[in-house]
């Protein structure tokens, strides 16, 4: 039996989703509760995108193969774990249903404290502090240049046999109620590091150290810019991952394995 696990967790503690050994991870975390909880060993579990040392998430998704399911999971998962991941929701997976590849989009969001009135203490973990005002008008121009399929290993830490070609379905910036600057952004995946790039190239366009075309021009380039900065990773938080009707589960992640071996895009 697969089942769909949604789950949220503050990144700080972590050396992000991945298991590795003598570290702390949300995987191993996770495995190890399940491990626990369910009275086995070796449990895998399969995720829909694997976040980064100090990054958070609300809406993460993963699923696991059991023999059987428990009613009350989620929340004896949560008796165990510690209070900085919680499982929000464990059930029957839909027929065809893969985390990872079922997968149809990811959303982010990005966080920014540029006035002394947005920069809120309590907040602290989860928005990064900028020291000048940055333009949003100016980040929204240069982000409308990076929309669509390209290949973005100028965003990207390049790793051997993947590839660097995504879907940028959005990428926009505005304030919200108390200030904070949120930049949300949308892509069919994400290769390493590929979000806080971004947002530290447009973040030079939004403080006037570079026009709004130079985003454009780094992205062209399909390589890494000396003057594009990787931003802090407690800014960063995913905030969603959206899957197509239940019915299409199973050829949208037929689709998606065969992109990740031949190395293109949808």
């Amino acid at each position: 039996m697969r089942l769909r696990i949604d789950l949220s967790y503050d990144g700080a503690a972590f050396h992000g989703w991945a298991a590795q050994p003598g570290l702390r991870t949300v995987q191993g975390d996770l495995e190890a509760a399940l491990d626990t909880v369910l009275r086995t060993t070796g449990t895998q579990l399969t995720v829909a995108g694997r976040t980064d040392s100090g990054v958070h998430a609300r809406g993460q998704v993963a699923h696991v193969d059991v023999d059987q399911h428990d009613d009350r999971l989620a929340r004896r998962l949560n008796g165990v774990l510690a209070h900085d991941v919680r499982v929000r929701s464990v059930s029957e997976a839909p027929e065809g249903f893969d985390a990872r590849f079922s997968a149809l989009w990811r959303r982010y969001a990005y966080r920014i404290a540029d006035t002394a009135e947005a920069m809120d203490p309590l907040r602290r973990g989860e928005v990064v502090a900028w020291p000048r005002l940055l333009d949003v008008d100016a980040m929204n121009r240069a982000a409308a240049a990076l929309l669509g399929e390209h290949d973005f290993a100028a965003f990207c830490k390049r790793r051997e046999g993947a590839t660097t070609i995504r879907t940028l379905l959005d990428l926009a910036w505005e304030r919200d109620a108390s200030g904070v600057l949120v930049g949300t952004v949308r892509a069919d995946a994400f290769c390493h590091s590929m979000v806080r790039a971004l947002v530290g190239c447009l973040a030079a366009v939004g403080e006037g150290r570079r026009d709004a075309g130079w985003a454009g021009e780094v992205l062209a380039g399909q390589r890494r810019d000396p003057g594009v900065t990787v931003m802090p990773a407690h800014g960063l938080t995913l905030e969603e991952v959206g899957y197509p009707p239940d019915d299409d589960l199973a050829d949208q992640a037929s689709r998606a394995r065969v992109v990740r071996t031949l190395g293109s895009t949808p």
